[in-house]
């Protein structure tokens, strides 16, 4: 199985309609395979989502969106840290990440 990489795909959609976000989600829940959609954090009033995805790669994201319709501004490999991993239990935290089986390893 490849390695899957994190990403983040920023949607800039001001004044998108609620039922066309959630016709995007159903459309999202459905694929398949390449692609594994992890969240969306959004501000409805500015219309702007931020989707985090697990994939091979940008290419294999821009592909699923341009297939089922959804535009996105950008795509951008993430690494993810939460505070209580910052100082001493970083390298650690690294070393698991490394081989955990959400990667894809």
């Amino acid at each position: 199985m490849a390695k899957l990489n994190k990403y983040m795909m920023v949607h800039n959609n001001p004044g998108i309609d609620c039922e066309e976000v959630q016709a995007n989600w159903r459309k999202l829940a459905n694929v398949g395979g390449v692609g594994t959609w992890i969240r969306t954090y959004y501000n409805e009033d500015k219309g702007v989502r931020y989707c985090i995805w697990l994939a091979p790669s940008e290419e294999d994201l821009k592909n699923i969106f341009t297939e089922i319709g959804i535009s996105w501004e950008s795509i951008m490999q993430v690494d993810e840290t939460v505070p209580d991993l910052w100082g001493d239990k970083w390298e650690e935290h690294l070393e698991s990440e490394a081989t955990a089986d959400t990667l894809g390893n």
